[in-house]
């Protein structure tokens, strides 16, 4: 049967006449062999997009089907690694291309050569159901990677091999299903990368993902398996607050997909990503990161591709039982990527040009998202942040807006915050977050009864503040009463002391949840002294002399977090300061 190329537009190409292609199947376009991708059948047309530059490809050139979609390989090796948006291993491209990627370049995703010391879980005759872990290998020194039972199999071991050394493609089970049929079981499986991988159920997540980073935790806090949205504009910190969410956060893996960035930022990503220590382990933050790189330069339909490689790594490693978070880099450019394959496909555009079914594509990316119960019967989790880049810094642009509906975390970054050096730059006025209710308890039970409480505090006296600036905008300070003044001055102290955080300063970068609340505690004890110094008749200018308001910014650099004892004596301190005047 003819199936050569009839049409080429950019990362489109058309064949005409009957084929025998399927709908998403990964397809081998050209004589180089690029690998493209099935979107549209037609009676008498099949339309591909190509996941690799289409220069110098020609009409009349072959395309070739492989009869199965276009799909991950998982197993040991994934971790440690960088790929781009098609699952491939960059470090073996360089090998075989040089520092600049080659069109049709063939390597495997995992390195085959590589020997595992694997310990084998299952014995001849045992039965084995979707899910069950029938080997584990040491991945890296702090991961231990559990081959699973494809969803697909089931039934009752023939043979197994002794444990010792062995590469990801060579057979250490056999299983015999219910109809007779033989399964050979290695190290690795294909997964496709746009279906969700099955799980028993979905789980009411009630415990945080905790970053120790205040304003997230303690304001705008997201629950393990949720989502979160990062929008903002150039330079307000959405690559950094991502790089320090992966460092700090108690995510077991992290996935970080840098979908269309910049080349010299992703590159700053990956060589800082390389000398990062785990804090927690104190190895290298290598040894549970994997990373997907594809940049601005790279082809449009791989960066198309590149997030749902990322989370099918992801939910991977959740059936395994771990906790994973992924850090999506970002969905605009993503987003960007469909609204470029849709124009050629010459379809109906919506709103800004982006296809219409934008909002559908994202709400399959963040549902993949949540705490799971596996099929081996553990907890696992994908907790999925999306940096959002809105042209402009406008939030009212279809991205932004869409990924709003599908997410209940929304940390929206400030680009006067940015340029004032305050960071995060995340503005506690436009941000939310939708899992203070299921998070309540988890908080009174495991940090403190009056951490909400001491939140929401915290939270009025912004809001009131956020109204007495605009009429100190409009008529000056001086119509104030002392009362007013004490919220601004308690305000400043909150922003500065307890929003804003230093990623370079030890006792800064990260921040414990008990250390989290005695700060609020402070804050708010110190007001509400302040409050009865007023009513007694002080002046507010006698209190804020007293120096208190600059102490208890300078909490979060005096005190180390492990030795929060320091903060017991400042109550005292501010009670007597109090009574001097």
């Amino acid at each position: 049967m003819n199936n050569s190329i009839y049409g080429i537009n950019g990362p489109v190409v058309t064949v005409l006449g009957s084929t025998e292609f399927s709908m998403l199947e990964m397809v081998y376009v050209g004589d180089d062999r690029l690998v493209g991708e099935v979107i549209s059948i037609d009676n008498d047309k099949t339309t591909i997009q190509v996941y690799e530059s289409t220069t110098g490809l020609c009409p009349g050139q072959q395309v070739s089907g492989t009869g199965a979609p276009l799909c991950a390989t998982l197993g040991p090796g994934i971790l440690d690694n960088i790929f781009d948006g098609i699952g491939r291993p960059l470090k073996a491209i360089e090998d075989t291309s040089g520092n600049f990627i080659s069109r049709s370049v063939n390597v495997t995703a995992l390195d085959e050569q590589r020997e595992w010391e694997v310990t084998i879980t299952v014995n001849a005759g045992d039965t084995l159901t979707p899910g069950v872990i029938y080997a584990t290998c040491p991945e890296t020194a702090v991961i231990t990677h559990k081959c699973m039972v494809p969803p697909w199999i089931s039934g009752v071991v023939e043979t197994v091999k002794p444990s010792g050394k062995y590469k990801v493609n060579d057979k250490v089970i056999t299983v015999r299903d219910e109809h007779g049929a033989i399964h050979e079981l290695t190290l690795c499986q294909k997964w496709p990368i746009r279906t969700p991988r099955p799980t028993v159920g979905r789980l009411y997540s009630s415990a945080p993902l905790i970053t120790g980073q205040r304003v997230i935790d303690s304001l705008f806090p997201i629950a393990r398996g949720g989502t979160a949205a990062v929008p903002g504009g150039f330079g307000t910190g959405k690559t950094m607050t991502q790089q320090q969410l992966a460092k700090w956060c108690d995510a077991d893996i992290i996935i970080y997909i840098g979908c269309g960035e910049r080349g010299n930022e992703m590159s700053q990503v990956l060589q800082e990503f390389s000398d990062l220590y785990d804090p927690k382990t104190g190895r290298p933050m290598t040894d549970r990161t994997a990373l997907i790189a594809n940049t601005s330069n790279m082809p449009v339909a791989a960066r198309e591709a590149s997030i749902y490689t990322g989370i099918t790594l992801a939910e991977y490693y959740r059936d395994m039982g771990y906790h994973v978070a992924i850090m999506a880099d970002s969905t605009s450019r993503w987003a960007e990527a469909l609204r470029e394959i849709s124009g050629r496909l010459e379809e109906m555009p919506a709103e800004e040009g982006f296809p219409a079914y934008l909002p559908s594509r994202l709400s399959e990316f963040y549902e993949r998202a949540g705490m799971v119960k596996t099929l081996c019967g553990q907890t696992g989790s994908v907790t999925v942040i999306g940096a959002v880049s809105p042209q402009g810094s406008d939030f009212s642009e279809p991205v932004t807006q869409n990924t709003k509906r599908f997410t209940r975390c929304f940390w929206a970054l400030d680009k006067s915050l940015a340029y004032a050096r305050h960071y995060p730059a995340i503005n506690w006025t436009d941000s939310y977050s939708e899992y203070i209710d299921d998070l309540t308890e988890w908080y009174k039970t495991n940090v403190g009864d009056d951490f909400m409480e001491c939140r929401a505090q915290i939270t009025t006296i912004l809001q009131d503040e956020s109204k007495l600036m605009e009429i100190v905008k409009l008529i000056g300070s001086d119509v104030l009463s002392d009362d007013q003044k004490l919220i601004i001055e308690t305000a400043r102290t909150i922003r500065i002391g307890f929003l804003q955080q230093n990623a370079y300063h030890k006792n800064d970068t990260y921040v414990p949840l008990n250390k989290q609340l005695v700060m609020m505690r402070v804050i708010l004890y110190l007001h509400k002294s302040a409050q009865a110094a007023l009513k007694s008749g002080k002046p507010i200018s006698r209190v804020i002399e007293l120096g208190l308001f600059d102490k208890a910014a300078r909490i979060k650099y005096d005190v180390p977090n492990d030795n929060l004892e320091l903060l017991d004596s400042f109550f005292s301190e501010i009670d007597q300061a109090i009574k001097s005047l």
